[in-house]
């Protein structure tokens, strides 16, 4: 006996203990609508319009106080001035859109599409400004994807270049019973909650660009931004997958994600419609069923 286990504890420090790890690396987020503090640094996987939308402020807004021009890029260990110590934005109050006569377009702006290009350095070395992000262009992102259940929806669509200067109608993005409804609270829902089934499609409620689609903004669980125009952003959480990828354009009815349950507890979609960075009733823009 004593044999063995002088044996076994040979044995055992000939051997190293195994390491286990217990919790696996968690991805800084942002906690849902708690970007409070005044400046905020920028990092992998952020847009504009995701920090935006996290510190319930309009993106026009943020973009002024920090110079950007668009395509509002911003790239990692960037800071960015989240105060603002007035409105920045004098345009049109929100309107209702609750109506089926839609009222003529305007003759669309042409977008200018400024590209990051390399610079050099009084040293000779050159930086190259290959961390970039910017999200306000056409062409297609050339930068990886924000969450791991991100893949490309690979429906053919009608190409466009240019966002509309105005929403003209708003389509439902699901079909299913409305079980959360919107609250102007501080603490409030801050969009609408309609019930469904794992694997439902999830649909563009108007045209516009995907601005943001990933996972970093907690309490959203997998989420899709979509850019309509200067004034509206609509945002589509919870979801199983993401089908788009950002800078792709997408028309009302699209297909844009899966319906899932990341995020929550129950399968479910929660949509949101912000105006000018401001939380709005979705009901008064859908058409009422």
């Amino acid at each position: 006996m004593l044999l063995l286990q002088l044996t076994a504890c040979s044995f055992q420090a000939d051997r190293p203990a195994p390491v286990v790890t217990v919790n696996p690396p968690v991805k800084k987020q942002y906690q849902k609508g708690g970007l409070t503090s005044e400046r905020y640094r920028v990092k992998k996987g952020d847009t504009l319009y995701s920090i935006s939308w996290a510190a319930n402020k309009d993106f026009v807004d943020i973009a002024r106080r920090n110079g950007l021009k668009k395509p509002y890029t911003i790239y990692p260990g960037q800071v960015l001035n989240l105060k603002l110590t007035k409105p920045v934005t004098t345009r049109v109050k929100a309107q209702n859109w609750n109506t089926n006569t839609p009222k003529p377009a305007k003759k669309p702006i042409k977008a200018v599409t400024k590209q990051p290009v390399a610079t050099s350095s009084a040293n000779g070395v050159t930086k190259v400004s290959v961390a970039k992000k910017s999200l306000d262009q056409t062409s297609n992102s050339a930068y990886p994807v924000s969450t791991s259940q991100q893949s490309v929806n690979n429906v053919i669509h009608k190409s466009k270049s240019t966002l509309p200067q105005k929403v003209h109608r708003w389509h439902w993005p699901v079909k299913g019973a409305l079980i959360g409804k919107f609250s102007a609270k501080e603490q409030g829902n801050k969009g609408i909650k309609i019930a469904g089934t794992r694997g439902d499609r999830i649909q563009a409620a108007a045209d516009g660009r995907v601005v943001y689609a990933g996972n970093a903004l907690r309490g959203y669980g997998n989420l899709v931004i979509i850019k309509h125009s200067d004034d509206y952003l609509s945002a589509y959480a919870h979801a199983d997958k993401i089908l788009v990828k950002e800078k792709q354009f997408v028309t009302a009815g699209q297909t844009v994600a899966s319906m899932g349950k990341t995020g929550t507890n129950r399968v479910m979609l929660h949509f949101e419609i912000r105006y000018h960075g401001k939380s709005v009733d979705p009901l008064k823009y859908l058409p009422k069923t």
